[in-house]
């Protein structure tokens, strides 16, 4: 039996980063992986590629719009899908073997199978070939992230059907792609393929898209998917689905007045949420039950059982899974490492951009919170002028009892890299007033934030 202190289910970025940091703080770490590459599905199958996929996109969406013909920069860009993929594919095995050097400089042994646990401290681990092995440790951390929910109407068949990931590899542009699900992976691969020139429909059975953002934020991401041609259907349920050799047919229902509906499309692409991948680990063995999500706590004290990223209850994303394994490591080392979910920041990479952090205008209002907001319009800031790209605002709410940040909202170019600004602030409990008063360069985007901040002081300079 091989011997450590911390077994590892799971190189993803839960896992990679848990045994990273478990390694630094003295640990002896195994990490086991299932799948034949490691990096877990935000490097492989989804964040990295979407992301690279979306930049591409927008590059040429922008040549194809001739956006830049004021700038003398004109001429109608050609696509070649293929090297965009093989690019893709390319980038992701390069970050993928950066991730296994840096388990091997920290000494962290790697293990390629399918793990099971086998009571409390043992897990089994079965390779491709059949051959077992087991290891103990006194500590198991389950990091196997999700897997894409499929629609009860229709299963994934990977050809008309699609998943998330089905949709970052496509061979070709499809003619018209329909879209179950109007969240984050709905609006960033809609945005992707409608740039590259398919016709998109998002069909959302709620009554607004992103339905977790700000309202207004919200709103304003509706009229700029709309303006670039993306068709929204809210409201809308899908109930059944029909394959046929050239496409799909969607079968809808709107609830309001029960009027069927038909949507006809060369493929469909549900992403209607993921779920935690938790079968198979036989947690049975150590009185663990998973939720309805398969989700589980994390932490199971008595057995010595931690859990972070995607298949631990609670949000899913890669900034979650690497502060939730830098605090496990900690806390298995014996040291006080925590998670501040007040000041995580999320992020859409459509166009425009939208970020967000804390608290939304809606949950302060229902919390009885007082409050001030402070906005700044793209449209007044001078590098928006500069890149030709006005559209959208920064909107700061402050808690009107302590002038503390509540939350910051944003949507326009640079949101993604300005969110991360209102963060360090809230980690820091930095009062509006100092926020306002932190000097910014000009011109650059961040002068928004700090405008939004004297607006919500009542003393906004440029506006």
């Amino acid at each position: 039996m091989n011997r450590y202190d911390v077994i590892v289910i799971g190189c993803g970025a839960g896992g990679y980063n848990t045994a990273i940091r478990a390694s630094q703080l003295g640990l002896q770490v195994a990490c086991v992986e299932r799948g034949p590459d490691i990096g877990g599905a935000g490097l492989r199958t989804g964040c990295v590629p979407s992301r690279l996929l979306l930049h591409a996109s927008a590059l040429y969406d922008a040549g194809r719009r001739r956006k830049h013909a004021a700038l003398g920069i004109d001429g109608p860009p050609t696509l070649d899908l293929a090297r965009l993929m093989a690019h893709k594919t390319a980038t992701v095995q390069k970050l993928s073997a950066q991730v296994r050097q840096r388990l091997r400089a920290q000494h962290v042994t790697l293990a390629g199978g399918h793990a099971r646990l086998d009571g409390a401290g043992r897990v089994i681990v079965t390779s491709m070939n059949g051959a077992q092995q087991t290891l103990s440790a006194p500590a198991i951390v389950i990091a196997t992230g999700s897997e894409p929910i499929p629609l009860a109407a229709a299963a994934f068949d990977h050809a008309r059907i699609l998943d998330s990931t089905d949709a970052l590899s496509l061979d070709r542009i499809p003619r018209h792609l329909a879209i179950v699900g109007a969240g984050a992976a709905g609006v960033e691969l809609g945005s992707l393929w409608r740039r590259l020139g398919a016709r998109v429909t998002l069909v959302e059975r709620r009554e607004r898209i992103c339905h977790w953002l700000d309202h207004e934020i919200a709103a304003a991401l509706d009229r700029a998917l709309r303006r670039q041609g993306i068709g929204i259907r809210l409201s809308t349920e899908v109930v059944r689905i029909d394959t046929r050799a050239d496409g799909v047919s969607l079968a809808l229902r709107v609830p309001q007045d029960n009027a069927p509906a038909t949507l006809d499309a060369d493929a469909v692409l549900i992403a209607i949420g993921r779920r935690a991948s938790t079968a198979g680990l036989n947690l049975a063995s150590v009185g663990m039950w998973p939720d309805r999500d398969g989700a589980l706590p994390q932490r199971h004290a008595s057995t010595g059982i931690w859990t972070v990223g995607d298949a631990a209850i609670g949000p899913m994303s890669m900034t979650k899974a690497e502060e939730e394994a830098i605090a496990c490591a900690e806390q298995i080392a014996g040291l006080p490492g925590f998670v501040d979910y007040s000041s995580m920041p999320a992020v859409l990479y459509t166009s425009p951009e939208v970020a967000t952090i804390g608290k939304t205008e809606d949950e302060l209002r229902f919390g009885g919170v007082p409050y001030k907001v402070g906005r700044c319009a793209l449209a007044a800031n001078a590098h928006a002028a500069i890149h030709r790209a006005p559209e959208g605002f920064v909107k700061l709410l402050v808690d009107a009892r302590t002038n503390l940040i509540a939350g910051a909202h944003l949507i326009g170019a640079g949101a993604a890299e300005l969110v991360s600004q209102v963060a360090v602030a809230m980690e820091a409990s930095m009062i509006c007033e100092d926020f306002a008063r932190v000097c910014h360069p000009y011109p650059a985007w961040s002068e928004a934030l700090r405008q939004a901040a004297m607006a919500a002081g009542g003393w906004m300079m440029h506006g």
